[in-house]
């Protein structure tokens, strides 16, 4: 079982945000090309989408299940890789003063993963789930960056009185 954090500088809001919106799995997924809704409403519970990883010229294709969803803290995948079998991904989402905690533990479920499992794919995971946080994070962050300036630029755009048109002045 790999189990990893990662500290994300914004509020849970916007991390889910981000994982509730399956056009954007491609965008913090290791190794996912490409992702789109295939059944129900992602995310709520039996929902699933599909996904596309190249490997060179290769092309594989999985999806994904919804199995568990109950914002704002738990949100659990099952992903399911062709001949490599199914996994189960877990992202636990903790409020941590102004940031956001993600913790994500997976391991394999069925299929040659599940069979094989060791402390080598363990440490393999390791290291894809260092990765895959870090993209979370950069997607989360970048975006809350964006939308704190659009915020910004809205407020400093509004109609500031002058004394001279009879309203109170600007505070």
């Amino acid at each position: 079982m790999a189990v990893r954090h990662q500290l994300i500088r914004s509020e849970p809001s916007a991390v889910w945000a981000v994982l509730e919106d399956p056009s954007r799995y491609a965008d913090w997924v290791v190794g996912t090309d490409c992702s789109a809704p295939r059944e129900g409403s992602w995310p709520e519970v039996g929902s699933s989408l599909t996904y596309t990883v190249r490997v060179g010229p290769k092309e594989f294709r999985g999806h994904t299940v919804v199995r568990r969803y109950q914002p704002p803290r738990w949100l659990e995948l099952e992903a399911h890789s062709g001949p490599f079998g199914t996994a189960r991904i877990a992202f636990d989402i903790r409020s941590w003063g102004d940031e956001t905690l993600v913790i994500v533990d997976e391991h394999p479920l069925r299929g040659f993963a599940g069979a094989v499992h060791n402390l080598v794919i363990d440490a393999f995971l390791q290291i894809r789930h260092r990765d895959m946080l870090a993209r979370l994070a950069h997607v989360v962050e970048r975006e809350s960056v964006a939308s704190a300036g659009r915020s910004t630029a809205a407020r400093s755009t509004r109609h500031r009185p002058s004394a001279s048109d009879g309203r109170d002045t600007w505070p």
